[in-house]
């Protein structure tokens, strides 16, 4: 006992020194080096119980504790059966003796140890492990020590970590859900006797508004007043020990609800009783008694009951979450809606001492769950109501006891009295899965759409009024304004964007229900905003440095504002609802398409002429981005009805025109003005996007003809207006590593060339719809895109006479810009064409022809500048996806072998390894324009396929298969997979005849080793790390076995199927891609199924033989537990089983004590 003491002031000693501040890092490397050493020795146990029993410090009895917790997980297997013993009879009563006095995290680490003992030998060697908790539990004195013993228990033991075997996680559940009934009733008496023990005590309350509610809502909710009146009772005032006892059981139902199947078990009298405690969570009186009586100790009982109705929630919504609900559990889930819609209209009734805001947020103070992250009770609500939507709706609906309507128009009360956004953003989805499911139900009852659209009329046109008015500064301006419009998210917006955004989704929702009423709500509001917006003019007035907006009054410029705000957001409304408009009811909705049309063509000029966005106000700062932002926003709105506006001209271009021609005129004076540098950013990018989209998607055979577009035509193809002024030449971060400030354009002025340059050459390219070919007038079309392509790309062709002479700093940098702006122009005009007739792909390629050539000219010039090679192949890439055909075979044959000779193995050594990702991004576009060449059907390109294997496997493949950078690797794997889809009988000749002659189609192999070489490839990258790499290569072989039978080739069957099986369990066996094991498993199957006799017969075998880490014996366990199964989810489930048993005998083997003997 002597070194028992000593060891144990020795430890205590340690352990003091490891966690005092003073203490080094290498000194704490050498104790931890210590403990460990002592935590391996056997019989280290003894004296952790005895150090257990001994001491008070904190950290010892924790280090005592984190030695029997590995003893039993880890080397269980070996400890002798009579330590065993003295182990589970010591434990429990060391508990039982001090459970009351150890610091609670201590009790909880002690509980868990014991459980982990029951985890290994319940009931075999422990039998009276479970009967133990239950008696705990049912001693008043253990009670909260047994249902923290039963919660841990089902933590344990209903899902097991893989440190057992199959069959024991099996059993352990089985012998848990035998459990179950028992356990459950328990619980229910527990809280019913401490509910029905407080009831009886508690004193009268005084009569209040909210007590006695029995309105017509809850009778028609709960179709008994004896019902109603249980749930209207005072809630009692439980004492600590009380309410913590119930917290503990309430928690261990939460668990239990998340495991066990929905079953008579859970009994109506135990879900009355969750209901009685959830209302602790929504009785306000409780929060508001403990505040008004003064002293800290009644505001903790305040937060405890308000604690109880957040753990009475989760347990609700756990058995809420489950979409699989048997027949006869479907009356008790009816109930449980019932009982949880008198607590919302408990929580969102209006009276005197309350609005509906304010009691949500007193609910909404988060309260600490034992041991969880803090929660509030309209959180678990809201997560109800969103389960309720999404899961059980379609099954409740149909009952006739269940009024959904006046479940809706609680929902509506509930959503805009949110205290905060985010729960007014939950409540927002709950309505969008709810428009969802009316939507789909309408869709799937087309005979009976207007029964079911009357039925929540009234409701939809409630909640669209509503959510409009959330949007606007004119009714809820304190909200909106405590919004963020500047820092964005992870998905690139900031919160008002998302506000704005989730309203809207909203709003399109109702409108493609009810698009008569969305329509007639929402446009006269916008035309009030309107009115505003376009009455500004008579207060412009003239100053000395230009106009200016005479409107000075604070009042007054908080009020513009506000109606601005507004305006912009109401016109994103109507442009999100553009889609409404078009397809089959473009005549039944056309005049008040026309009315939307007609307001938006009229704003975006007024815009334009009083020149808005230039005007000098009195808040510059406020007045001035407000103003740009309603102009940019109509010419958005406008740009959303161009699909109206193709229809609409469709529809009249025989007959009377006029109307079109006008709004399409007058749409681009509005926009001519705008297309300047002197425009902000918003503007100038909102203009060119609806010039795209009149000139792609509208197309009017006028278009070329309006002043307007011949003005801007005139001006693109003026070599002196080709360079902007020096102050607009700076750049975004991204391209700044390209190229100097000083020499380029302001990013966004070059994205508003490109998109002019789009929109001119869609004008001329497009044909004309509505109209045959013999007058779509090619002859004249073709010569005005060759002038306007001969203009953009002047002085890029000019460099082809300087090529090859060397070029100093300065100079190269000026070139590099030029081949810059050029290429993304034409890449983005070829783009736009490639899915368009064979005609306009052949007018814009003969006018590419000579700076195509130029182009390829100057490749091998820049080839060790990996910023220009990046852009040019990114242009070569876009002309071999889109013009293949134009450019013809000759000229296609001469650009792949210059590429082919270009890049030859130092070159690709150099962009891979010593350029960064730009060189690596050079060779990806390389290898993406041979996918293209690979993919393409006849003869034409297959002589190339030799060299572009040879390139993959001999020059590629060598440089990054052993690197871990999964630079270009994607792209490699990707374009081996296309040569092999798409070029199959390079490697297998099958002639008809002769399969049919031989019964059997055995094809005849070529090119054998480079086949073999390129699934070798494919085998090597399932060994590596890199997750992505791994699912997109299985997902090939799957393709290629799909498509081709891969797997049945005679060469991949004898000599590559096992070895490909026996890495993919390898995988499945290190856990190093545990988020496939689906798709592995599926695979392994699909290979398996070719030859399933040899699996079983000959690999199953070999593979456990080759298994280390387990004897002979667990080998022929293995291989009796691997059943003889043929169908997919047999199979697929054996080989989980075989991969978790073979780690759980591994680590049973590591745990053994050195010197063991097996037999």
């Amino acid at each position: 006992m002597a070194s028992e003491e000593a060891s144990l002031r020795a430890l205590e000693s340690l352990m003091t020194e490891f966690f005092h501040n003073c203490t080094t890092n290498e000194r704490k490397r050498e104790i931890e080096e210590l403990l460990n050493n002592f935590a391996q020795q056997i019989g280290a146990w003894r004296f952790c119980l005895y150090f257990l029993s001994s001491t008070r410090n904190d950290y010892v009895m924790m280090y005592s504790l984190t030695v029997f917790e590995n003893l039993i997980n880890k080397m269980w297997l070996g400890v002798p059966s009579q330590d065993k013993m003295e182990i589970r009879s010591c434990l429990p009563k060391l508990l039982l003796a001090h459970h009351k006095t150890l610091p609670y995290f201590i009790r909880n680490k002690l509980c868990k140890v014991i459980v982990d003992i029951g985890r290994q030998d319940w009931p075999m060697f422990y039998h009276d492990f479970f009967t133990n908790i239950l008696q705990l539990i049912q001693s008043p004195v253990t009670t909260p020590l047994g249902l923290i013993m039963l919660k841990t228990t089902s933590e344990e033991l209903a899902c097991p970590r893989e440190d057992l075997s199959v069959a024991r996680k099996e059993e352990l559940r089985k012998l848990l859900l035998d459990q179950v009934q028992t356990v459950l009733g328990l619980l229910t008496g527990i809280l019913e006797s401490i509910w029905d023990k407080h009831s009886a005590t508690a004193a009268t309350p005084p009569p209040s508004p909210t007590s006695g509610e029995s309105g017509d809502l809850l009778s028609s909710l709960l179709q008994s007043p004896s019902a109603a009146k249980l749930l209207n009772q005072p809630i009692p005032i439980l004492d600590t020990e009380s309410e913590y006892i119930c917290s503990l059981a309430l928690e261990c139902l939460a668990h239990l609800f998340s495991w066990i199947p929905l079953s008579t078990s859970i009994t109506p009298s135990l879900l009355t009783t969750i209901f009685h405690f959830a209302r602790f969570g929504c009785d306000t009186r409780v929060r508001k008694m403990s505040s008004v009586n003064g002293s800290s100790q009644n505001s903790v009982l305040g937060q405890e009951r308000g604690r109880l109705g957040v753990l009475a929630m989760s347990c609700i919504n756990e058995l809420m979450s489950k979409n699989c609900v048997p027949m006869e559990f479907e009356e008790y889930l009816l109930r449980m809606f019932q009982q949880t819609f008198y607590l919302l209209q408990k929580i969102t009734k209006e009276n005197n001492a309350h609005t509906v805001k304010s009691r949500l947020e007193e609910l909404d103070e988060r309260v600490l769950c034992w041991g969880r992250q803090a929660e509030s009770y309209i959180e678990k609500f809201t997560d109800f109501l969103r389960l309720f939507v999404s899961v059980h709706l379609r099954r409740i609906e149909s009952y006739s006891q269940f009024p959904v309507v006046e479940f809706l128009a609680l929902l509506f009360k509930y959503t805009f009295h949110q205290p905060t956004h985010e729960g007014y953003f939950s409540c927002l989805d709950i309505w969008t899965l709810f428009l969802d499911y009316l939507t789909s139900k309408i869709k799937s009852r087309l005979a009976d759409k207007e029964a079911v659209l009357s039925r929540y009329e009234d409701a939809l046109v409630l909640l669209l009024t509503e959510v409009l008015n959330r949007i606007q500064f004119r009714y809820n301006q304190a909200q909106l304004e405590e919004l963020d419009d500047e820092t964005l998210d992870d998905d690139q917006q900031t919160e008002w964007q998302r506000y704005l955004r989730q309203s809207l989704e909203v709003v399109a929702k109702v409108m493609e229900l009810l698009p008569t009423h969305a329509f007639s709500t929402l446009f006269p509001v916008l035309q009030d905003n309107l009115e505003v917006y376009l009455g500004l003019q008579q207060f412009v007035v003239t100053s000395g440095t230009g106009h200016r907006l005479n409107i000075t009054a604070e009042n007054d410029c908080r009020r513009l504002h506000c109606s601005l705000r507004d305006l912009s957001s109401l016109l994103q409304a109507v442009g999100r609802l553009a889609e409404y408009f078009i397809g089959d009811v473009f005549a039944a909705r056309f005049n008040d398409a026309l009315t939307v049309v007609e307001r938006l063509v009229k704003v975006t000029l007024y815009g334009s002429q009083i020149k808005l966005y230039n005007i000098e106000t009195a808040v510059p700062s406020v007045l001035k981005p407000d103003l740009i932002d309603v102009h940019a926003q109509s010419l958005a709105a406008l740009q959303a009805y161009a699909h109206w506006l193709a229809q609409f001209y469709s529809e009249v271009h025989r007959q009377n025109p006029e109307q079109f021609i006008s709004l399409v005129s007058t749409a681009l004076e509005a926009i001519t003005p705008l297309i300047s540098s002197k425009v902000q950013e918003k503007l100038l990018l909102s203009a060119c996007h609806l010039l795209v989209s009149l000139a792609t998607t509208v197309r009017p055979v006028f278009l070329i003809s309006i002043p307007a577009v011949q003005k801007v035509f005139n001006r693109i193809t003026d070599t002196s207006t080709q360079r902007l002024p020096d102050k607009y030449r700076h750049v975004d971060s991204d391209i700044q590593k390209k190229f100097p400030v000083k020499l380029l354009l302001a990013f966004h002025i070059l994205q508003a060339q490109v998109l002019v340059c789009r929109a001119l050459s869609n004008v001329l390219l497009l044909p004309w719809p509505n109209l045959p070919e013999s007058e779509q007038q090619w002859a004249v079309r073709s010569t005005n895109h060759a002038s306007l392509i001969s203009a953009l790309t002047r002085e890029y062709r000019q460099l082809k006479s300087n090529a090859i002479m060397p070029q100093r700093k300065v100079q190269l940098e000026d070139t590099k810009v030029i081949i810059h702006q050029t290429l993304s122009v034409l890449e983005d005009i070829v783009e736009s064409i490639s899915g368009e007739s064979t005609k306009s792909r052949q007018i814009c390629y003969q006018s590419l022809q000579e700076s195509v050539q130029v182009s390829l000219a100057l490749f091998p010039a820049f080839i060790h500048q990996s910023d220009v090679t990046d852009e040019m192949l990114s242009f070569f890439l876009t002309l071999f996806q889109g013009l293949r055909v134009q450019m013809g075979v000759p000229f296609t044959e001469q650009i792949i072998q210059t590429f082919l000779n270009m890049f030859t193995r130092e070159q690709l050594a150099e962009s891979i390894l010593h350029e960064g990702s730009t060189g690596c991004r050079v060779v990806e576009k390389f290898l993406k324009i041979l996918q293209v060449v690979v993919q393409e059907p006849g003869q034409v390109f297959k002589p190339f396929l030799p060299s572009v294997i040879s390139l993959c496997m001999e020059q590629v493949y060598p440089i990054i298969a052993e690197r871990s950078s999964p630079d270009v690797k994607a792209e490699l794997f990707e374009l081996l997979f296309r040569v092999l889809h798409h070029n199959w009988r390079y490697f297998f000749k099958s002639s008809v005849l002769a399969s049919v002659q031989r019964g059997v189609a055995e094809e005849q192999m070529e090119n054998e080793a480079q086949f073999s070489a390129i699934m070798q490839a494919f085998g090597q990258s399932f060994l590596q790390p890199d997750i992505h790499l791994f699912k997109q290569n299985l997902f090939y072989l799957e393709t290629l076995n799909t498509k081709q039978k891969l797997y049945h080739k005679k060469i991949f069957r004898t000599t590559m199927l096992f070895q490909f099986v026996n890495v993919l369990l390898q995988v499945l066996v290190h856990k190093s891609h545990d988020l496939l094991q689906e798709e592995i498993g599926i695979a392994t199957y699909n290979m398996a199924s070719v030859d399933f006799d040899g699996f079983y017969s000959a690999f199953l075998p070999e593979f456990l033989a080759s298994c280390d880490g387990v004897d002979s014996n667990q080998k022929n366990v293995l291989g009796r537990n691997f059943k003889m199964d043929r169908d997919l989810p047999s199979f697929t489930q054996n080989v989980h089983r075989l991969v978790n048993d073979l780690r759980y005998y591994r680590l049973c083997n590591d745990s053994l004590p050195p010197g063991t003997v097996k037999l």
